[in-house]
């Protein structure tokens, strides 16, 4: 009960005009940076930083609050429209948001996005406010063994649901684990994989790799298809709105996109990335359950609108996961978190278990604004939905050049290094390969964004227990997730015996009735 006065003190404290307005412009800000790739929120965030200094610490706060939530779903609409992500986290709605948008439902990709957005805002707010406690407790349980089994168990999800295809998922996370430990190695200083070039000591940028291989691939896939390549201009726009058929498909995703992310939003090191292709793979793994129960078939790998709305969800709930170690541990789990504790730092605030005793007002303002950009959320982009799917419109040329700009001067603008657009080409090379020899992308990605992880703790984890692995599996969250990692691994394996089996009984009938 005291949470619930707690959290409506602080919904009238953010309800004033001022503080409306920074979050209505923290929002807009957070959509705006969203579309371009290369941005995302964490660069806004770190550009607002200097030129909010003289703000009231709640004002300047729930700015950048705005800022998180509106970069979250500003990088789905260039996901969904031109297959390119504005920030990783919206990598995983790519897959299915950008057919959608090919078969003339861009209007209602968009639509399921936004408000799958506000839903696991919403949610995920509230299960902050009321549950933070009990999830700093379970996020304090995860060492480095246990984040180690945590990477182990997305990469074989990853490669093994996801892709469909085992051995080319293995392929493709091999690849990106590959890119991932390029340059110097934390630990011990040596060089790897460099090429005698200094430029790739500091290693190949995430922004570099997902460029060019969602971006640039893509264009490049385009460009070497010719005349077979999709007509945008011919794509018609759809209706504004989501049916009746459409709502029905997405609301069970929302909340199981809701629910993944806000289990791994507290957890250090996690991302908004894991959640979110692992809510794809369930998605498709439930679609093909439903498909073999019902015979009606599914929609995934042609724009399925739960690969969509479960996706999105996990990638807005996990972000309003990532203030439960921020404000009560002050320890920051994604880049954007960590820009958010030096503005805490500014103005004299330290996060941790005091800050809910010693600056009350502002933590549940602060979570109160949230459920304000939420709204604001859905209210500034949920009516602009067409119009966006209406950017398909443009000729071919002119859009993919748009592109190709757009992701050059993205990648240029991180260090002006002429050596990082030769790495930027080398990369769209690489996703065009992938593309026509049928290895998907999804593998590659969480490779180059987990293996670097992956590495460091396990080699943290040998060398607090002096080399012995039992480490590896020394607590049951570590057990329960080597578990689901054998699980995933042997699902698909098993529903290939089983279709072969079933071919082949079906073949033994048909011949007996031959006979």
């Amino acid at each position: 009960m005291d949470t619930l006065i707690n959290l409506a003190d602080g919904l009238a404290a953010a309800l004033t005009p001022q503080n409306l307005m920074w979050a209505f412009l923290g929002v807009l800000l957070g959509t705006a940076v969203g579309i371009l790739p290369g941005m995302g929120s964490a660069m806004a965030v770190a550009l607002l930083l200097p030129v909010t200094f003289r703000l009231d610490p709640t004002s300047a706060l729930i700015l950048f609050a705005g800022v998180y939530y509106g970069g979250m779903f500003g990088g789905a609409t260039t996901s969904i429209l031109l297959n390119t992500p504005g920030q990783a986290s919206s990598i995983a709605t790519t897959y299915e948001g950008h057919k959608m948008a090919l078969k003339g439902r861009a209007a209602q990709a968009l639509g399921t996005a936004v408000i799958g957005s506000f839903v696991a805002s919403v949610i995920g707010t509230l299960v902050v406010a009321l549950f933070a406690p009990v999830m700093v407790a379970f996020a304090l349980n995860f060492g480095p063994g246990e984040y180690f089994a945590l990477t182990v168990f997305s990469f074989v999800a990853v490669a093994a649901v996801v892709s469909g295809s085992v051995v080319r998922g293995i392929a493709s996370l091999l690849i990106g684990l590959a890119i991932g430990f390029v340059g110097i190695d934390g630990q011990s200083g040596a060089a790897r994989f460099d090429f005698g070039s200094s430029s790739m000591l500091d290693g190949i940028d995430i922004v570099i790799v997902t460029v060019g291989l969602l971006a640039l691939g893509e264009v490049l896939y385009i460009a070497a298809r010719g005349k077979s390549a999709p007509n945008f201009a011919a794509i018609r726009t759809g209706r504004p709105w989501l049916g009746r058929k459409d709502l029905r498909r997405s609301w069970k995703p929302w909340l199981r996109g809701t629910a993944m992310g806000s289990a791994f939003g507290p957890i250090p090191g996690s991302g908004a990335e894991i959640p979110t292709f692992l809510s794809l793979g369930l998605e498709r793994k439930l679609a093909k359950r439903r498909e073999r129960r019902t015979g009606e078939k599914s929609e995934f790998g042609q724009g399925a609108i739960e690969g969509v709305a479960g996706p999105e969800s996990a990638n807005n709930s996990s972000a309003a996961g990532t203030m439960v170690p921020l404000l009560g541990l002050g320890l920051p789990t994604s880049a954007t978190a960590a820009i958010m504790l030096a503005a805490f730092q500014q103005y004299g605030l330290q996060p941790g278990p005091v800050l809910f005793e010693r600056n009350a007002d502002l933590v549940w303002t602060l979570l109160a604004s949230l459920l304000i950009g939420s709204v604001l959320l859905l209210v500034i982009n949920l009516p602009f939905a067409p119009l966006w799917a209406k950017l398909l419109k443009l000729p071919k040329p002119y859009l993919y050049a748009g592109i190709t700009l757009f992701s050059v001067l993205a990648v240029y603008a991180i260090n002006t290094s002429v050596t990082h657009l030769v790495m930027l080409l080398a990369i769209a090379l690489l996703g065009l390969g992938m593309r026509t020899f049928g290895v998907p992308v999804a593998p590659a990605l969480i490779g180059v964004v987990l293996g670097p992880i992956a590495e460091t703790e396990f080699r943290r984890a040998l060398a607090a227990s002096s080399g012995d692995p039992s480490i590896l599996v020394g607590s049951g969250i570590s057990i329960g997730l080597y578990v689901l990692v054998l699980i995933a691994a042997l699902v698909p394996l098993i529903s290939l015996v089983r279709r072969r089996s079933a071919a082949r009984r079906a073949e033994a009938r048909e011949t007996a009735d031959r006979a």
